[in-house]
């Protein structure tokens, strides 16, 4: 989150000048389908999506969004490539937002036309720079240096943009390199004040995907870069949403669920930890409040961090202790105090909603 940026509004979603980092995904069905797309951001939105993409790859595409519109809550992105025509269709179908890749979307003059249009529309535009599709002109110029490509690729585009007195912009520059993204992002953030949709192109799998991203992402997150972030997974896109809540629980940006502290156990641990952990991480109300709670293991860290948790177990040979903002507060068998802990964990975010609703 930057209060240094500019703030652009994407329906009724706010992307910078200090507004909550916003979570997105993108769409892999048929957008000509418009009832499965909408069933499928209908998940993504149960997910905890705040914005979603689809790709415009068709005239069809394009006249399907007021439908897909008409049966989603979140802002609608249009992801155009190739045909400037279409990017125009799609605002004039209703798309909250536009997003285009310059490496591709042809000649300036087609950038000006669809520039207009947006602007006559009030649609914001997301120029989306990636490595994969520079323009060959400028991969030449620079002769493998892509970061350097990258950015000029970009202030190129937003020159164009604020030439035609156009100024709803975000920019994003991807890579599959995590360093390579990291370093663009950091440099263009120093160049402009516009809001940074970031995050690491074709990561591949969830597993990896999901470690890249989270280098990528929280390494600019704990910079303070970045508005807006999607996590790009050859997977479910469910699991980009998901993915993309924990970066930002992770980097102190999201404070709306339980937070859960627990060693990796050692030859000292004496109670089955992995087994309280998951009983204690299955029956805890999620998504339900703020809440830090640790699962101790032994007496090495174990007091130290069940105190400094919201509520917390310090674990010793089949037994343990309870603690509760830093006060030893019972103690029993593993079992007894786990229960315990479930119980009074769930009414302090019980309370703490009763009192947000005041």
């Amino acid at each position: 989150m930057s209060e240094h940026t500019k703030q652009v509004a994407v329906g009724g979603v706010k992307i910078g000048g200090g507004a909550p980092v916003t979570v997105q995904s993108m769409t892999n069905t048929d957008t000509a389908d418009a009832e499965a797309t909408a069933a499928q951001i209908d998940k993504l939105t149960a997910a905890g999506c705040e914005i979603v993409r689809s790709s415009v790859y068709s005239m069809a595409c394009a006249k399907a969004l007021p439908e897909i519109k008409a049966k989603i809550s979140i802002p609608l992105v249009a992801d155009v490539h190739f045909d400037y025509r279409l990017a125009i269709a799609a605002i004039e179908n209703g798309a909250d937002k536009l997003r285009f890749n310059p490496g591709n979307i042809g000649s300036e003059s087609r950038v000006r036309s669809l520039v207009q249009c947006a602007k006559a529309h009030g649609v914001p535009i997301r120029i989306g720079v990636n490595a994969g599709s520079l323009e060959p002109e400028l991969k030449k110029k620079h002769a493998g240096d892509t970061v350097s490509a990258m950015l000029e690729s970009a202030l190129k585009h937003v020159k164009i943009l604020e030439n035609e007195g156009f100024y709803d912009i975000v920019l994003s520059l991807k890579a599959s390199s995590v360093r390579g993204t990291v370093d663009a992002c950091r440099a263009i953030s120093r160049m402009v004040d516009y809001p940074l949709h970031i995050g690491v192109t074709e990561t591949g799998d969830a597993e990896s995907g999901v470690v890249k991203s989270a280098v990528g992402i929280g390494a600019l997150l704990l910079d303070g870069i970045g508005d807006t972030i999607r996590v790009s997974l050859t997977d479910d896109p469910v699991k980009e949403v998901t993915a993309g809540l924990r970066i930002l629980r992770a980097a102190g940006l999201r404070r709306d669920d339980i937070e859960l502290v627990s060693c990796p156990t050692c030859g000292r641990t004496r109670v089955d930890l992995m087994r309280m952990v998951d009983i204690v991480n299955a029956r805890l109300p999620h998504n339900a409040g703020y809440l830090k709670v640790a699962v101790m293991g032994c007496a090495v860290n174990g007091p130290g961090e069940a105190s400094d948790a919201d509520i917390g177990i310090a674990f010793g040979n089949g037994n343990g202790v309870l603690f509760l903002k830093g006060e030893q507060v019972s103690h029993g068998t593993a079992e007894e105090v786990v229960e315990e802990l479930i119980a009074r964990a769930t009414k302090m975010l019980e309370e703490q909603n009763a009192s947000a609703k005041v």
